[in-house]
């Protein structure tokens, strides 16, 4: 099964995503069957920034007891053959928040996509934070617009799920967002701070919920927008 935990933000080192990130965990236990876990955490949208993946080890180690590695491509020569051990050795990946845009240009520039499509189709489970929750989306809205911090556009993310515009920090830029969707009379996802939701082979099956945080499917028809939260599954 492909599963991706699109966690839409939230504060790692805070732990607010903790129940999704131990059901993530769960699922990686799972996996890895009768041997000890592994996860690689992909930094690429901070460009690599290792307080981010020292964070991400205290959690994954420290909580939930799995070996932890990572995967650096933006301020060294990326070495493909030791990438792909990497991930072949991999029973979960997370991929951290950033510029979403940075990160998919730069994970096609090094040559890694092709191992992250691999691992994807291999049935590894997939998650990710903010830029990491949003990339493997057609359409997504962010913050990467060159020169511009803080403006928030649409750009075009993997493709892999196709399920209209995706927007994570949801309930940050719910007014804005909601424009778009009434504008381009279209479906679309909104994943507020400490929500996800999880998708199977394609589909979404739920959602997972931290405090406040919810997760909405959106639509337009005639610039009437009807907004519906998706259920939760734990």
């Amino acid at each position: 099964m492909k599963r991706i935990i699109a966690i839409g933000g939230g504060d790692l080192r805070e732990r607010t995503t903790l129940k999704i990130d131990e059901y993530i965990a769960r699922l990686a236990k799972e996996r890895a069957g009768e041997r000890r876990a592994n996860a690689l955490f992909l930094p690429t949208a901070s460009h690599d920034f290792m307080p981010y993946y020292n964070t991400f080890h205290k959690v994954y180690t420290g909580v939930f007891d799995i070996k932890t590695d990572v995967a650096l491509t933006v301020y060294k020569e990326v070495d493909l053959e030791k990438m792909k051990g990497k991930f072949e050795k991999a029973d979960m990946i997370y991929v951290g928040g950033g510029d979403t845009v940075f990160m998919i240009e730069q994970w096609k520039k090094t040559g890694l996509l092709p191992l992250i499509e691999d691992a994807y189709n291999r049935g590894v489970v997939f998650s990710g934070l903010s830029a990491g929750a949003i990339c493997w989306f057609e359409d997504i809205y962010t913050d990467s617009v060159v020169g511009q911090p803080g403006k928030y556009a649409e750009f075009k993310g993997l493709g892999w799920l196709k399920k209209g515009i995706i927007s994570p920090h949801y309930n940050q830029r719910t007014l804005d967002f909601d424009q778009i969707v009434c504008y381009n009379d279209t479906r679309a996802l909104g994943i507020e701070d400490n929500a996800a939701i999880v998708v199977e082979d394609g589909e979404i099956v739920g959602s997972i919920t931290c405090g406040e945080g919810k997760a909405y499917r959106l639509e337009s028809k005639g610039g009437i927008l009807t907004k519906e939260a998706i259920p939760e599954i734990i």
